[in-house]
């Protein structure tokens, strides 16, 4: 049935409130709340108290109205018969609750629904053909979700089997063409036998008066809602006429509602597009700040970059110096020119720039490229060459000169002119 508006109530309170209300069929989703919440949320309690209003018992929670006693006279009666109404009610419902036990009603426990509807398309179909409408195959509350999804009228019949008028109804009205024609075009159709416990519960929401019965149901009001009941034997004619009646007449309804879904469904594409658009308008922004935040970071990190590189440049030229100074000062003293043994080198930088120095016949090599390393013209690597013949000479340790040689070992004479040869780049 239709869904409760109020927004407090608990899953299991919601079922509850819907069994109830199709157990009794009351409209007013207020009244079953109102009559659930006075017995507590006893679906059992609740319904039998409705049972018993219908019968002409007094409810509970509404007992008749009572006449005011009159003199001392309606007092006295009122008292002595208090004893006796006790009594009587106390074994009453005592009796009444002990007879649930003894001899409960086997139709008031569904528990296979679908079997109940299977069962009873068997039986309809060994009794009078499969020449009838189509059966919904599902539960009477699966049948109302379907019909207020698909905006479909629902016809429902209750099949009274130990009924006079059944057997003329089936065979000759809900099985002639032009009925099963009209209910297979224009609406869902649920049918099941009242001897099973699923049409039981039916009928007890229904409460229809005789067989055969039929109930037109339909959303109206954002709610299923009983539009057209139809009981007793009817001819196919009168029972077309009257179903084409009820449609016609509520038809209006269902356009509204479908109106209303249409641009419920609207407003809602429109909203997932705006959703859409403003999350794809989101995530640009935020592409875009992401890019501007990589950016960033890649400046820094070539600033960053640039700067260690400069450092280390620094660094390495600052080393560089400390070992031309130390280099410097660690060179032997100049010969004299008038000394034999010295030796007058004249060196030919990369520059084009020349330098002289005199060194001694027996200091090594090494001192030679000392002197030149620690000048500021001279390259960072470097090689020394002589000419007459051309050589590289070994001023540094290597595998084939571990010990540099001297001076006069390399053949060096009194006077030479050797080539500074940069090897910075190489």
């Amino acid at each position: 049935m239709a869904a409760p508006e109020e927004q407090d109530l608990t899953q299991e309170q919601t079922e509850k409130l819907l069994q109830f209300q199709d157990l009794t069929g009351i409209e007013s989703m207020d009244q079953c709340r109102h009559t659930l919440e006075q017995h507590n949320w006893n679906i059992e309690a609740a319904v039998q108290d409705r049972l018993n209003e219908q019968e002409g018992v007094p409810s509970v929670f509404n007992p008749p109205p009572s006449r005011p006693l009159q003199g001392l006279l309606g007092w006295g009666y009122y008292l002595i018969m208090l004893p006796f109404r006790f009594t009587y009610y106390t074994i009453l419902d005592i009796f009444r609750f002990a007879l649930r036990f003894i001899r409960p009603d086997p139709r008031s426990r569904v528990t296979d629904p679908v079997g109940d509807i299977v069962s009873f398309m068997h039986s309809f179909e060994e009794k009078y053909g499969r020449a009838h409408p189509v059966f919904y195959q599902g539960t009477y509350s699966q049948a109302l979700n379907d019909a207020k999804r698909e905006l479909r009228f629902l016809l429902v019949y209750l099949h009274g089997d130990d009924h006079q008028d059944s057997d003329e109804f089936c065979r000759n009205t809900l099985c002639a063409p032009e009925v099963i024609s009209l209910i297979n075009t224009r609406m869902l159709f649920w049918a099941c036998s009242t001897n099973k416990p699923e049409g039981y519960r039916v009928s007890q929401a229904l409460r229809e008066n005789t067989y055969p019965f039929l109930a037109m149901i339909m959303l109206k009001d954002r709610r299923m809602t009983v539009v057209g009941r139809l009981e007793g034997l009817i001819q196919p004619d009168d029972l077309i006429n009257q179903l084409t009646f009820i449609i016609d007449a509520n038809q209006t309804y269902l356009v509204s509602e479908r109106l209303e879904r249409e641009e419920r469904n609207q407003t809602q594409v429109l909203r997932q597009q705006q959703d859409e658009a403003y999350l794809a308008s989101l995530r640009a922004d935020q592409e875009k700040e992401r890019k501007k935040r990589e950016e960033r970071e890649r400046k820094r990190r070539k600033e960053e970059e640039v700067k260690q590189q400069k450092l280390a440049e620094e660094r390495r030229r600052q080393n560089l110096q400390e070992e031309k100074e130390r280099k410097l000062e660690c060179l032997p003293p100049e010969p004299s020119p008038d000394d034999p043994e010295s030796v007058k080198i004249i060196f030919k930088l990369p520059n084009d720039s020349r330098v002289e120095r005199r060194f001694h016949f027996s200091q090594s090599l090494t001192v030679i490229h000392d002197f030149l390393f620690s000048l500021k013209e001279s390259p960072e690597k470097f090689q020394i060459e002589a000419n007459f013949p051309r050589r590289v000479l070994p001023c540094v340790p290597s595998e084939e000169w571990p010990n540099p040689p001297t001076l006069q070992e390399a053949g060096l004479s009194h006077t030479e002119v050797l080539f500074v040869q940069d090897l910075t780049d190489e």
